[in-house]
């Protein structure tokens, strides 16, 4: 029998949508805010020539720059305010998720509940200024080394550079906690999606147009279109997947009466580390072309060999591609799951697993259970991250219509039309509440 918030959700209409008032004002605000970011994206860091920005950016488009690029919706090929995106800041919490599970002052922070979340917030945004800061930094340098890039190089143009990328980086950090708030969704996911989607349009535009002058068939263009139907429908459905175990509460007595005896369930998703280790795979191993892009060496030295091995199409590539996506998998999972404390939990409480003693026991047997799902995790993953990888090298096709771009912008997708739904679950469920009171007073 469905729920009485499956029932709610089942008769959602647009009339439900157009009472609820307060998710129309957080809608539109998300909107708002976004287009801002957008809008930022196309005002440039002054002394720069774009031209000669724009041929760099040509031949650095498969190197970790692309990449990054992809995420900023283009502004870091363009040189704009915004050009370094959200990613320092996302770098700064894993950081920080990183230091909290191996450092025993921060874990205890992590503890105190909101209090200690606000100071592990405020570690985090001065992490991400100090990242910021030198990435920021290290582009201009870099700019600086470009031909005809930068107008006129000199210490000037490096701190007005670092001054206007920083700057840009603590307001779009300001803008997703904005959008968190008083918005839908995640901000920081949500900014990151829009820069994503901004450049999804030309990607299609070109893939059309070679299918228009013959240099693509068309025959190649369906299948590929299809293809991207199966991957996020493949996507969703991993994404969702999750393993329950069912945990069972003993009954008591007080006085003449029983309580308790009632079994909840344990949910263990399939995908816990979500895209950081595609994020993190990716980066290792594009820094070393994205270092040659930047030193302007012309394919010798050792540097230039390592890259020569581990680029895009290179069976030593999708190796290591897959083995540090499985790495990552595990080493995240560990991170944000503790087995130990969640069995220690249960048994607080009162609960356990049916057939498992509380404990170490039931410690054991969700490392076990665990550790099995993050395998399939990491294998759905690595295929996931690999296709477009196999598609680009061996049969030349031009869309990236997978890898960690996609698994963004699918679960950023659900999580949003989650969150709305619960607004509209909350809304509805004022209304009855309204309506039983109402009846009540005429009764």
């Amino acid at each position: 029998m469905a729920s009485a918030a499956e029932q709610l959700a089942a008769n959602f209409n647009f009339g439900s949508f157009a009472k609820a008032t307060e998710l129309k004002k957080r809608i539109l605000f998300t909107l708002g805010a976004l287009i801002i970011y957008r809008i930022g994206t196309y005002i440039p860091v002054p002394g720069i020539d774009p031209d000669a920005l724009a041929r760099f950016f040509e031949g650095q488009g498969g190197g970790m720059l692309g990449m990054l690029d992809l995420f900023a919706g283009g502004a870091l090929s363009r040189m704009t305010i915004f050009a370094l995106n959200i990613m320092p800041y996302i770098s700064a919490s894993i950081i920080m998720q990183l230091m909290t599970a191996v450092s025993p002052t921060l874990e205890q922070l992590k503890k105190e509940g909101e209090t200690g979340r606000k100071k592990i917030n405020q570690y985090t945004r001065y992490g991400t200024v100090l990242l910021a800061t030198v990435q920021a930094y290290g582009l201009a340098v870099g700019l600086e080394g470009l031909d005809g890039a930068v107008i006129e190089p000199g210490m000037f143009f490096r701190i007005s550079t670092v001054i206007t990328i920083v700057g840009g980086t603590i307001f779009l950090m300001w803008l997703g906690e904005q959008i968190t708030a008083r918005g839908v969704g995640n901000g920081i996911s949500l900014i990151i999606f829009a820069g994503i989607v901004a450049e999804l349009p030309s990607a299609l535009v070109q893939t059309l147009e070679l299918g228009r002058t013959g240099a693509l068939a068309t025959f190649t263009i369906v299948v590929m279109l299809i293809m991207a139907v199966a991957v996020i429908t493949f996507i969703v459905f991993m994404e969702r997947a999750q393993r329950r175990l069912i945990v069972q509460y003993p009954k008591r007595q007080v006085g003449q009466r029983m309580f308790g005896g009632e079994s909840s369930h344990l949910p263990l998703k399939l995908n816990t580390a979500g895209v950081i280790p595609p994020i993190f795979a990716s980066s290792l191993l594009l820094l070393p072309t994205t270092l040659i892009g930047f030193s302007g060496q012309e394919g010798t030295g050792i540097l230039a060999t390592l890259a020569a091995y581990i680029g895009h199409g290179q069976p030593l590539y999708m190796a290591l591609y897959v083995g540090l996506i499985v790495f990552f998998c595990f080493f995240y999972t560990a991170i944000v799951f503790n087995p130990q404390e969640t069995a220690d939990n249960l048994k607080k409480y009162g609960g356990f697993i049916p057939g498992i003693r509380p404990g170490k026991n039931t410690a054991d047997y969700l490392d076990y259970v665990l550790t099995r799902l993050t395998a399939v995790g990491a294998a759905y993953l690595g295929a996931v991250c690999l296709l477009p990888e196999i598609l680009i090298s061996q049969y030349a096709v031009p869309f990236y219509f997978g890898g960690t771009s996609l698994l963004i912008v699918v679960t950023v997708t659900m999580d949003t039309v989650a969150q709305i739904h619960s607004h509209l679950l909350a809304h509805q469920y004022e209304g009855l509440i309204k309506k039983a009171k109402l009846r009540g007073r005429k009764g």
